[in-house]
């Protein structure tokens, strides 16, 4: 290296370095520094070029990750700490401090040689179904802080020359310290495990949480955060912490099913409900979905009424416009067939409120997809509200302002009605 040296340097620059030995030390720094970054340049070049050469040639495609990542391509950073090391030996001054120099570089490339392949590894375990279940980015992430926290106590021991051992016992006064900085990746570290361990959470749920303004899909589960995009498109980022420490709702369960619960009222009107008509009997009997149901209920009513000796009618059994619409809506349900008739499926009569008498409809749809979902609730009612009045029902609704318009129009005429006759009789 000194042959090196006396090559580059002209004469006047000798008797110059020869009168200020740290101005010297910075020349032969920076000639060392350059021919690093030369031979680096050309190694990677080269290496580059093979690596690509050989992995193009397999048929596996975890090198081809490995290889996007830079994993092999990294080793190539060892050669500026090689190319300082070997001219420590030369420098009158300061070799000492280019050895360190050397092995600090090479516990700096080799914790990003361990960032790239743990960023690598994660990618592959992403691409089998269990990362689905057991999702690792939280746990690689430990890792990686684990590899910086070793990699700068080695590069601290290496500068102060002190044993790694020593600064351990040292950081060990400190747990305090430490626990407080890194309370939040403590949290998430040990929220991360039970998340895994239970399964709560996987990339894809439909999870609702209220208090975090969060009601979306899973897009990330991080050591920190857990990403997801609301509906709306927006993004909450919740502490993983928080899913051990508050309540959410995971729909995965609905979507797993392959059925999603339709739960919904129509309100009647009280007074319209009454008993069927022999008329209104016979023109509901030609509805194809309750004619059979018609015959058999009015052959046991008729069965029931002609063991009875009173003749009130408050007595008598007969067939009522709610409970025939009821089975209509239940029939129709049965046939419907976007709806799965192996769940749960009722149509029920539910407690009369100052609203009126709810008919609840509860069955599960084929589809979970939230618009396809949607769709169908919505043709189910538009269908069961359009023929309640085949039936003789009102739907019940508050009044509106054409409600009282009707009323009015009503009590106008009336009163009308009411002068003229009065006129007439005066």
């Amino acid at each position: 290296m000194k042959t090196l040296f006396k090559i580059v340097t002209p004469d006047f620059l000798s008797v110059f370095f020869a009168h200020h030995s740290l101005l010297h030390a910075l020349f032969n720094f920076a000639v060392v520094a350059l021919i690093a970054v030369i031979l680096t340049f050309a190694a990677r070049k080269i290496v580059d070029i093979i690596i690509k050469f050989a992995v193009t040639r397999t048929k596996t495609k975890w090198d081809d990750i490995f290889f996007n990542h830079g994993v092999f391509s990294k080793f190539v950073n060892m050669v500026p700490a090689l190319v300082f090391y070997w001219s420590a030996f030369s420098f009158e001054r300061g070799g000492h401090w280019m050895k360190k120099l050397s092995f600090c570089i090479i516990v700096i490339v080799i914790m990003d040689i361990l960032r790239a392949a743990n960023k690598a590894m994660l990618e592959i375990y992403d691409t089998f179904e269990i990362s689905k279940d057991r999702p690792l980015k939280g746990l690689m992430q430990i890792v990686l802080i684990v590899i910086y926290c070793v990699g700068l106590i080695a590069m601290v021991s290496i500068l102060l020359d002190k044993s790694p051992a020593l600064l351990l016992s040292g950081f060990g006064a400190m747990t305090a310290v430490i626990m407080l900085i890194f309370r939040d990746t403590m949290l998430g570290f040990v929220a991360g495990l039970q998340i895994a361990a239970n399964n709560s959470i996987r990339k894809g749920d439909w999870i609702v949480m209220p208090q975090n303004n969060a009601d979306g899909e899973v897009i990330d589960i991080a050591l920190h955060t857990v990403k997801i995009q609301n509906w709306d498109k927006t993004i909450a980022n919740i502490p993983t912490h928080k899913f051990m420490e508050e309540s959410f709702i995971n729909w995965r369960g609905m979507v797993e099913s392959g059925g999603r619960r339709m739960s919904r009222n129509i309100l009647f009107d009280v007074s319209s409900v009454r008993r069927l008509t022999d008329e209104e009997i016979e023109k509901l009997g030609k509805i194809e979905l309750i004619s059979g149901y018609i015959k058999a209920k009015t052959a046991e009513i008729e069965r029931y009424n002609a063991k009875s000796d009173s003749a009130a009618q408050a007595n008598m059994r007969r067939l009522t416009n709610i409970g025939t619409f009821r089975e209509y809506a239940r029939q129709y349900l049965r046939h419907n067939d976007n709806l799965r008739q192996d769940l749960t499926l009722i149509v029920r009569q539910m407690p009369q409120t100052e609203h009126g008498l709810p008919l609840q409809i509860y069955a599960f749809t084929k589809t979970t997809e939230w618009v396809d979902y949607e769709a169908v609730q919505s043709d189910i009612f538009d269908h069961l509200i359009s023929s309640a009045g085949f039936f003789g029902l009102r739907l019940y609704q508050q009044p509106g302002w054409h409600d009282i318009q009707i009323v009015a129009e009503k009590l106008s005429g009336k009163l009308n009605a009411e002068s003229k006759e009065t006129d007439k009789n005066a």
